[in-house]
């Protein structure tokens, strides 16, 4: 977590766990609290290339753990996380993500309760993304 706070005790998140946010804005941010963390995609947070071109199974595998990484460093877990807004480019890629999403709720959410979760299908700022993440959890 990193130690700069900003005004109204915002403090930001930030890890090598996650891609370096591209523009202006924090891989997270923390108040109280909630933990909010940006749109995160299927980058490898180590060289920064995208991964799985065209298989959205395996971008969205890419892109929780990048999420959870965020989350990590923001003192939460995936058991905190009260809402996921998943973005897609294809309606047509929604059962794979699904099938994915799935999988990593399950396996980081022992509880059974599960987050809420929204999906809406647009353009991604980078061609070769097929989905983006973004999480809201509850710390404490």
């Amino acid at each position: 977590m990193s130690d700069a706070t900003g005004p109204a005790g915002k403090l930001e998140i930030r890890t090598d766990g996650a891609p370096a946010p591209a523009w202006a804005f924090s891989q997270g941010v923390r108040k109280g609290p909630l933990l909010q963390v940006s749109g995160q995609g299927p980058q490898d947070p180590f060289t920064g290339e995208f991964v799985a071109p065209g298989d959205v199974g395996g971008q969205t595998a890419r892109t929780l753990a990048n999420v959870k990484a965020v989350l990590l460093a923001g003192g939460a877990t995936v058991e905190d996380v009260l809402m996921f807004r998943v973005y897609l480019t294809d309606r047509a890629h929604f059962a794979e993500m699904n099938d994915a999403y799935t999988a990593f709720v399950e396996e980081n959410c022992p509880s059974g309760v599960l987050p809420c979760r929204t999906t809406v299908f647009v353009g991604l700022p980078h061609a070769s993304m097929l989905v983006e993440v973004d999480a809201l959890a509850a710390v404490g």
